[in-house]
């Protein structure tokens, strides 16, 4: 495939405006690492969340969206739909208490909330697992994602004539060296640019990949042969078009439905989007969620940019990538299941003109390099303040910081290449990573309103799946293995922390002054504390926590009802919606926005 001179000319001018972009805050980035890795806590509410939703808008998100529908309709998207229910606990429960509590990064809480060698161990051990080591493997994964979408492209792409060159003991074909050069490019205004020009770019990128994603969608479901929705629904068996799975007792696809065990489809509604950690989705917040919640203005703007994301990222994303990915089945019925994600991609280079093609590509570059720069800004954070500075260098200036943080994030870039020219595939990494991983979630919720939970609570609750994991990996398979591994996991970090000393009574009163989250399980020491104002409200926020959940949920299905000519359905559902609003509003508002400003 070639492209035209307009299809250059449209992804020139992106690279363009997203460089001067991240150039135009280069400055204000290297003023200090407030700056640098929180935007100086001055992050508008809209481009929090637009930055949040861009980041989860991957490169190989569209291709995975393809895979599920393929295999198990649309109602396959549960696999990951699920956790929105985590992520409504996030806004209304701790989006606030992120932004209250001052800090630079999620890391950073583990010496805020407990004490002694025990906190300092955690927080130092995280920022070099999360920040290096599991960030490098998830930023390979998306280079490779990307690789795979140019091999598709571009069968036959060279690199300044070269199909392939060595380094040491890695090869980098063609199509890596190109997704090496545009890794550069992120890398560089990442490091020049700070958390503000990658927050802006990210928002320019995002309407960039969902412009694309919708145009799209459209083109592709009018060509003739698909004759529109009406088309594509004679043309595909009724069930792909069922938004919810259909429960049986065997686990097998029956006429190809999607035909969960009920104690799999419990597994994954009921313990799934609490119990494990997982990026972007970590229970009560983390990560680079947690950095925008931090970064955002205050806390009203912390809660609405965590609420606009919810909804974008349910909401808003997955019917255009679903529509293509129907259109799939109908042009490509055949391909393997190993190659099903690029009927997404093959579907562009049938139906798209010269232009739109162009746009298309950079709606693809845009969810690449809106990832990946997050992830190295991010990652850096880690390094910088939970480690280099914490253990290294305590007391070097601020300019020496930057510096140290701009030279990590090019070598993070270096690393991640290399890892990505030795992976062949990822498949089942999210089934690892949420096994072994299993029974953290509730720490990390209860960690906010437990006085109980200690450092060794967190630590043991780490270690406990690794234990079990591999006795019962080739036993009971994914995701019914999650009853064994939470359960375990459970009893063991309970027992290490009744076990265990509490956190030092200096550090709880320390910790409850800054965030006051309230609640009976902090009584102890509220009580003790009696100058400090408490949270109140709890009953309204679960309350709002069922409401967001359901907002969500019948806008996704509305909007899904509408496309598909079911309009009655499509009504009541948005009409629901709106009713689910207009209780978080009055909620909010009884509250008093007292509440969710600084």
């Amino acid at each position: 495939m070639s492209l035209a001179a307009i299809d250059w000319l449209i992804i020139l001018v992106y690279f363009i405006i997203s460089t001067s972009i991240a150039l135009y805050y280069a400055k204000k980035a290297g003023s200090n690492t407030k700056e640098f890795f929180l935007s100086g806590r001055s992050l508008p509410w809209w481009i929090a969340g637009l930055t949040m939703v861009a980041t989860t808008f991957a490169a190989d998100t569209p291709l995975a969206i393809t895979e599920l529908v393929a295999k198990n309709g649309i109602a396959g998207n549960w696999l990951w739909w699920n956790m929105l229910f985590g992520g409504m606990l996030t806004v209304f429960f701790f989006s606030r208490l992120w932004r209250r509590a001052g800090i630079m990064t999620d890391v950073e809480f583990a010496e805020m909330r407990y004490s002694g060698k025990p906190a300092a161990f955690l927080r130092g051990f995280r920022a070099l697992y999360l920040g290096i080591f599991m960030n490098v493997i998830v930023i390979g994964w998306v280079n490779l994602a990307m690789v795979k979408i140019l091999r598709v492209l571009f069968p036959d792409l060279t690199f300044f004539g070269l199909k392939q060159a060595s380094l040491w003991m890695f090869t980098f074909d063609a199509h890596l060296l190109w997704v090496g050069v545009i890794l550069v490019v992120v890398a560089t205004y990442s490091s020049l640019s700070g958390l503000w020009g990658v927050a802006v770019t990210d928002s320019f990128q995002f309407i960039i990949a969902m412009t694309g994603t919708i145009i799209l969608a459209v083109i592709a479901v009018k060509m003739p042969e698909i004759g529109g929705i009406a088309g594509l629904k004679a043309k595909l068996p009724e069930w792909i078009f069922r938004f919810t799975p259909s429960i049986g007792s065997s686990g097998q696809s029956v006429s190809g439905i999607m035909q969960l065990t009920l104690s799999s489809f419990i597994a994954y509604i009921g313990i799934q989007w609490w119990a494990s950690w997982y990026p972007g989705a970590e229970p009560g917040g983390g990560g680079y969620i947690a950095q925008r919640m931090m970064s955002a203005k205050n806390e009203k703007h912390s809660l609405f940019a965590t609420l606009f994301f919810n909804i974008a990222q349910y909401c808003l994303r997955p019917w255009p990538w679903i529509i293509v990915a129907l259109v799939s089945l109908v042009l490509y019925p055949n391909l393997p299941p190993a190659l099903r994600g690029n009927g997404f991609i093959m579907v562009m280079k049938r139906c798209l003109p010269p232009g739109l093609m162009g746009m298309l590509v950079a709606a693809f570059l845009a969810a690449y390099m809106s990832t990946i720069s997050t992830q190295l800004n991010w990652g850096t954070s880690y390094f910088l303040n939970d480690f280099y500075r914490r253990f290294i260098r305590k007391d070097a200036g601020e300019k020496h910081y930057i510096l140290a943080s701009r030279i990590f994030t090019i070598i993070l870039m270096i690393v991640s290449l290399f890892v990505t020219a030795s992976m062949t595939q990822i498949s089942g990494a999210w089934k690892f990573i949420l096994q072994c991983s299993a029974g953290i979630g509730l720490v990390l919720i209860l960690r906010w309103f437990w006085w109980r939970i200690n450092a060794w609570s967190e630590i043991s609750a780490m270690i406990a799946p690794f234990l079990l994991f591999p006795f019962i990996k080739n036993i009971v398979p994914f995701p019914v293995s999650l009853f064994y591994l939470v359960g375990w996991s459970t009893i063991i970090w309970v027992t290490v922390t009744f076990l265990t000393p509490p956190t030092d009574e200096k550090k709880l009163f320390s910790f409850y002054r800054k965030v006051h989250p309230g609640g009976i399980l902090w009584k102890p020491i509220s009580d003790k504390l009696p100058d400090v104002k408490s949270d109140t409200g709890y009953a309204y926020l679960f309350i709002d926590w069922i409401a967001g959940c359901i907002l969500v949920i019948s806008i996704l299905f509305g909007t899904g009802n509408i496309i598909f000519g079911r309009y009655v359905p499509g009504v009541i559902f948005i009409v629901i919606s709106a009713a689910a609003a207009g209780v978080i509003y009055r909620h909010l508002s009884k509250i008093g926005w007292e509440k969710v400003v600084e």
